[in-house]
């Protein structure tokens, strides 16, 4: 009888493994670690209220515009525009008010997720 002799044969390459990974790598769904999640919730605590108080400064100068474009413009229209300017101007001061306020109230609602996470973080 014949001994039949298996052999296996295998070729590491390591520059072809750490290409298979790459390729792997993005294909997994991401993974996001917790300093990463912390770091979401602090930025989007200040997003909202960063859009609303922009708008509400971009309106309020729009709004100026109407006022001063009426005043220099229109003769007949001079003093409703004096009225709209200045309702522009309390649009634009009260923009920055508006964002502390809208902002402390997100910080407010994230406050419990935020705290736990840096629980987390801080634990050896």
């Amino acid at each position: 009888m014949e001994e039949k002799k298996e052999t296996f044969e295998y070729t590491y390459s390591a520059k072809e493994q750490a290409e298979i990974r790459a390729i792997r790598q993005k294909y997994l769904p991401p993974e996001e670690s917790k300093l990463d999640q912390l770091r979401k919730l602090d930025k989007s605590a200040a997003k909202k209220g960063t859009v609303v108080s922009v708008t509400v400064g971009v309106l309020g100068a729009l709004v100026l515009g109407l006022g001063m474009c009426c005043t220099m413009v229109w003769v007949e229209l001079f003093a409703p525009g004096i009225v709209i300017g200045l309702a522009g101007i309390a649009l634009v001061a009260a923009a920055y008010p508006i964002y502390r306020r809208v902002t402390r109230r997100e910080r407010e609602k994230l406050a419990p997720q935020i705290l736990k996470l840096t629980e987390e973080l801080q634990k050896p």
